[in-house]
């Protein structure tokens, strides 16, 4: 009888399944963490993916190591062969781009086996090796003067800002990077130097640390500290040495970590890829002590991040910060969209969490931001993007090898090295294929070869072709992608069809008994959607699949389209296009996608001449973001109902003129209390805060702070200085080129608003370059300055 009603229970899903109702059955492998395969196990074939990561091996070999060891070998007091490389690497950030080095030529080895890149890798940590051994504490780093600056850190003297520590630029994200590095050559290449030089490293930090109290350590990591909890935590897992973990947890920053562990966004405001590798570490420290907690708050930290704060490539951020969850106007006015780094990091967070609950929403994710921003972030020549900015009609800017030396530079050395990192996972038993990327897989352990050949997203199906050494049962979880439709994910066994039901963590299992030559054919059809903004505001972005669709706007004004080596060369600095003139799509939200007409299957080419306004852009073509270079583009299309049309078209304009003129009349610009903005116009200060008031940036102080504004031509004729109409009891003076230009008194006589003040500039001498100072008088403060702009 019980065998009767397990076959009529097991028929009635077979049924349900066949015609489109796959039933939910929960995950029996959910209770453990899953494990992903060494990057050396998985090779990638023809793809776009091996295509980018053979570009980023040609251009990592172009880099001259003995330039990025300069930094280490002068703070150590030994002689370097040649001097170092330019832009951030000697500005400062001396080193940072030395550690992801490592890391990119760590993961390059294990996912090619190019012995050239091996060699390069030996070469690096043979010099280290004498810096460490130089210094005999097991202190290496390029920070300028830093061992002064870290005997004052261990002795209590303490003066941190945002992205300062000590009067340094930003020391302990610097050193992150050579940790991480050390972590990686370990771990990717068995490198025992790697780990030793590591250890050791450790041993400083802990020794630096050791009579600090908690407080002065948070104090301390008020300063940008990148993912040093994660290091301690990896090196608690390589040792077996609780002293690191504790370490670890010592370097979480309290500030961030508090409200995420009560389930509260308080992420407004902040510089976004401070925070994300913070999280990071919280998540390393929860898999190695099973905090339950802190794993719950990097948990929700993902959540509020993809859910409300990430653009439809997986980006997140404006000008490196988190703006407010209701208010996306930054992100499509702004040329410094998301950030590279960003996506570096939640791509990294996103395997954390995936590996200790196996759900493919982090899966999903995953597979969005490799297509369309981390695929899309180097240029099929080589080089790489810091910003790809959302603005409709405006382009991206990309390093060159000799030239920039920007994080995304680092992070992207890196992330064109470690596509293969997680396509695969498994569990003691049984296998798990999460990305439909073309490569192979050796699952050693198992006696299990496997060949995924595919050319998706170009066409919808994928082939998976096993070898085994001998029979064996185990099942092979596959992701079931939310851009599937219900029903519509096919799989065969051998030409068979199988029946699949979809697990509570959306997979789909095929448990049998496999032999060698058994072949998986995977269907996995794609439909077009459309996606708005997180805030609902009326501009759209298509997506095939898993694919973001963008069109090409033309290629005028695409000025420092290959940066130089200049402070802010990162920043696609060339003319705005009107939002006024940019394409306007007419049609209701929910019907939009209908409109798009695949005109070029075989390259995923769209036509929207329906749906677009303008007569002179009814031909743009949507393609694959990924694929478009050298090019302004619209990732995002601003829309509106017909009805609405004339109302829109009349508010488009003013707003339009209005903010051209002000660009116009802009020689220069300070987005005060943000870091990039601030550390490219050289900011210095005593006793000076930044913050946060009406989700918008500020910078004040009771001592003073300063900038070295750009006056190309010396055209500029005033300095314009937003203030909140409200802030009162504030007297200061404002100087350039030390000469008094203003006192200023606020008295709180304009109410709750913003608003601008130009100060002209007829009694100072003006040259290309002028040092803007603002000092508080005594007893007094210097009113919070939200945005600095020299005019003309």
């Amino acid at each position: 009888m019980k065998r009767g009603r397990i076959y009529i229970v097991w028929s009635i899903l077979s049924i349900l399944s066949t015609t489109g109702y796959a039933q939910k059955t929960s995950a029996s492998y959910q209770e453990k963490p899953l494990r992903t395969f060494p990057l050396s196990s998985v090779r990638l074939l023809e793809s776009p993916f091996l295509q980018a990561q053979q570009t980023d091996m040609k251009y990592m070999l172009s880099l001259d190591p003995d330039r990025l060891l300069a930094p280490f070998l002068r703070e150590a007091g030994l002689a370097a062969k040649k001097e170092s490389y330019p832009n951030w690497e000697n500005t400062g950030l001396d080193g940072h781009i030395g550690g992801h080095y490592i890391s990119a030529l760590s993961d390059m080895y294990a996912a090619t086996g190019n012995k050239e890149v091996m060699e390069r890798l030996n070469y690096m940590l043979d010099a280290l090796e004498k810096c460490q051994q130089k210094d005999g504490e097991g202190y290496m780093g390029g920070v300028p003067g830093g061992k002064a600056m870290w005997k004052d850190i261990a002795a209590g003297k303490i003066n941190a800002g945002s992205f300062s520590l000590n009067d340094k630029w930003v020391p302990l994200y610097n050193i992150h990077k050579l940790y991480a590095g050390l972590v990686d050559a370990y771990r990717l290449t068995g490198s025992e130097k790697a780990k030793k030089m590591l250890v050791g490293y450790a041993d400083w930090a802990y020794r630096l640390t050791a009579n600090l109290s908690d407080a002065q350590i948070q104090d301390m990591l008020r300063s940008e500290y990148g993912g040093l909890n994660e290091s301690f935590a990896d090196v608690a897992e390589i040792t077996g040495d609780e002293r690191y973990l504790v370490l670890a947890r010592k370097f979480s920053q309290q500030v961030l970590l508090k409200p995420l562990l009560e389930n509260k966004d308080e992420l407004t405001g902040m510089h976004a890829n401070t925070q994300i590798p913070k999280v990071i570490g919280f998540m390393r420290v929860a898999e190695l002590s099973k905090d339950k907690s802190w794993a719950a708050a990097a948990d929700f930290f993902w959540h509020t991040v993809v859910k409300n704060r990430s653009v439809s490539i997986g980006g997140n951020s404006v000008r490196e910060h988190f703006h407010p969850v209701n208010d996306f106007s930054s992100m499509v006015e702004s040329r410094e969209g998301p950030e590279t780094c960003n996506s570096y990091n939640m791509l990294k967070l996103s395997a954390h969490l995936f590996r200790s609950r196996p759900s493919a929403e982090y899966m999903d994710f995953y597979e969005r931001t490799l297509y369309n921003h981390i695929l899309s972030s180097q240029h099929p020549d080589g080089g790489f993007v810091y910003f790809t900015p959302m603005r409709p009609g405006h382009y991206k800017v990309y390093s060159q090898p000799q030239e920039g030396f920007w994080c995304c530079v680092g992070s992207g050395l890196e992330n064109h090295g470690k596509y293969g990192e997680i396509i695969y996972a498994h569990n003691e038993n049984d296998l798990f294929v999460n990305l439909f990327i073309a490569s192979t897989l050796e699952w050693k352990e198992k006696g299990l070869n496997l060949v995924q050949e595919t050319t998706f997203p170009e066409s919808e199906s994928s082939s998976i072709a096993l070898k085994l050494n001998k029979a064996a049962k185990f099942a092979i979880h596959f992701r079931y992608p939310s851009w599937v439709k219900k029903g519509e994910m096919k799989l065969a066994v051998n030409g068979k069809e199988q029946v699949l039901l979809t697990d509570s963590n959306s997979y789909v299992s095929l448990n049998r008994k496999w032999k060698s030559g058994d072949v998986v054919k995977i269907i996995l059809p794609m439909h077009t959607s459309t996606e708005v903004l997180p805030d609902q505001s009326d501009f759209v972005s298509f997506v095939h699949g898993p694919v973001v669709l963008a069109a090409s706007l033309g290629n005028e004004g695409l000025e420092g389209l290959k940066a130089d080596a200049s402070r802010m060369g990162h920043i696609a600095n060339g003319p705005l296009m009107s939002l006024e003139d940019a394409p306007l799509m007419i049609g209701a939200k929910d019907s939009l996608a209908l409109g798009l007409q695949n005109e070029n299957q075989a390259a995923m080419g769209f036509k929207a001449s329906q749906l677009i306004y303008q007569e002179k852009y009814k031909d743009l073509e949507l393609v694959p973001f990924y694929k478009l270079y050298d090019t302004r583009y619209i990732v995002y299309w601003p829309f509106t109902t017909a009805e609405k049309l004339p109302a829109i078209l009349a508010s488009r304009k003013e707003k339009e003129v209005a903010e051209r003129e002000l660009e116009n009349m802009t020689v220069d610009k300070i987005n005060t209390g943000e870091q990039q903005p601030e550390s490219d116009h050289g900011f210095k200060g005593e006793k000076t805060w930044e913050g946060v008031f009406k989700e918008r940036h500020f910078r004040s102080a009771t001592g003073w702070f300063s900038y070295v504004l750009k006056n190309p031509g010396a055209k500029a004729t005033g300095i314009r200085l937003t203030y909140f109409g409200a802030d009162r009891d504030k007297n200061f003076d404002i100087y350039v080129n030390n000469v008094l230009l203003q006192t200023v008194k606020l008295e709180g006589a304009k109410g709750d608003q913003f608003y601008d003040v130009v100060y002209p500039l007829t009694a100072v001498k003006k040259g290309e370059k002028m040092e803007l100072r603002f000092a508080a008088k005594p007893g007094s403060s210097v009113a919070a300055i939200y945005e600095v702009r020299l005019v003309k």
